[in-house]
């Protein structure tokens, strides 16, 4: 399937040292022909940490997607009045961020952006990173699982030997996933062979 034409919200959240693959996967969309509408948390926009400075990863988002990030609720509010968005991606997806979307609860400008994506019934697609997946953030990753227009970028434990409840998302399965989302199916199998 082509992503050609296709308006593709592409939203960051803190789990910074998932940022290097999160955007070689933004990379892969604009390849596949995908628009990207940029929306980062505040937390994703705001801090820098080892893994780049807040202008370091702001700048790389903006050019790789050719726009402005959206970095306020005010500026993401519209996503859904003015149906930008044909398909919503939250790459990294933090647990935080997972627990915000499970409970409905909208306080940055990714929250935001999915909730006004969803008034209008089109998919969201998750890649979770956290390492409490298999633990404090479980049941929120299976609201989400069993919500209608949620679907997830296939994940597994990520070191299972050092942190034994710690899952992330194959992010270079994001295009197919947002594929698979586009046509509404879950791409499967949704929880792949964790990594030693």
């Amino acid at each position: 399937m082509s992503l050609e034409g296709i308006k593709i919200g592409f939203c960051m959240t803190g789990s910074f040292c998932t940022f290097e693959k999160a955007f070689s996967a933004a990379e892969a969309l604009r390849e596949k022909g995908g628009i990207l509408v940029p929306v980062m948390s505040y937390n994703a926009a705001g801090l820098s940490t080892r893994f780049g400075t807040a202008e370091e990863n702001l700048r790389r988002l903006e050019d790789i997607s050719k726009s402005k990030v959206i970095t306020s609720i005010e500026e993401a509010e519209p996503i859904g009045p003015k149906k930008m968005c044909d398909v919503m991606v939250v790459a990294p997806c933090t647990s935080n961020t997972a627990a915000k979307l499970a409970m409905g609860i909208v306080d940055t400008p990714v929250t935001m952006a999915v909730k006004s994506h969803l008034r209008n019934s089109g998919p969201v697609v998750i890649a979770i990173s956290t390492n409490d997946a298999l633990a404090g953030s479980a049941k929120n990753i299976g609201y989400l699982q069993n919500y209608r227009n949620y679907y997830f970028v296939p994940y597994s434990q990520d070191s299972y030997l050092k942190k034994p409840v710690s899952a992330v998302a194959d992010f270079t399965l994001i295009p197919e996933a947002v594929e698979s989302a586009l046509e509404g199916r879950q791409l499967q199998p949704l929880i792949r062979k964790a990594e030693d």
